[in-house]
């Protein structure tokens, strides 16, 4: 049986926030990327490809390990 992997909700707070998928390997490289609107919510997870998971705006993160609020940069 295969061993699944762990998900993450990303609830936005404004328009345009960007969820940026990063790969495994020794080259990190973006592989996939979703614009969201206010109140769009997208559920992600890691996987053999995705190693990382870059937010970039504001919006809620709700993960096994809790919750945190990302920022829009200044």
């Amino acid at each position: 049986m295969k061993e699944q992997s762990d998900f993450i909700i990303i609830k936005s707070l404004e328009d345009g926030v960007n969820v940026i998928g990063l790969t495994r390997g020794s080259d990190t490289k973006f592989h996939h990327a979703e614009k969201l609107d206010q109140g769009e919510v997208m559920i992600a997870q890691f996987t053999e490809h995705t190693s990382a998971i870059k937010v970039r705006g504001e919006a809620k993160i709700l993960t096994a390990f809790g919750e945190i609020n990302s920022e829009r940069s200044k």
